[in-house]
């Protein structure tokens, strides 16, 4: 016996024919869904005209944004690493970075506070 019985064969072209009639009638037509307008409240007027395409609320914001973007990586983070460098690794002037504090001994003079280095006081006692 091969292949299918001829009820069995009607049977498999039935569904068929269902299966398709039924993928067809999932296919909205354009003017599906029919559904009334529910009105807007007035948050949700206030984005349906911001989200506008091309409305001016959403050309200024994009602006805006795209200005805020170019100046913080093309300006300030640029300009911030050469400042951090400029003053911490190439400054020649004084008290910028110190590695080693010079000695002070009495006598001499704290160049940022201008005081003189007490002398030290005698003392008589043991080492």
């Amino acid at each position: 016996m091969s292949g299918y019985t001829p009820d069995e064969k009607l049977r498999v072209e039935q569904l068929t024919k269902l299966r398709r009639q039924w993928l067809k009638d999932q296919e909205l037509s354009p003017r599906e869904p029919v559904l009334p307008a529910k009105p807007l409240g007035p948050i949700a007027k206030f984005w349906a005209g911001f989200l506008e395409p091309k409305s001016l609320w959403r050309l200024y914001t994009y602006k805006a944004y795209r200005g805020g973007v170019f100046t913080l990586t093309r300006v300030l983070i640029p300009f911030w690493a050469v400042h951090y460098f400029v003053k911490y690794h190439v400054s020649e002037r004084p008290y910028g970075i110190v590695e080693l504090k010079p000695r002070l001994f009495p006598g001499d003079t704290i160049l940022e506070t201008g005081e003189v280095v007490p002398e030290l006081p005698e003392s008589h006692g043991h080492h």
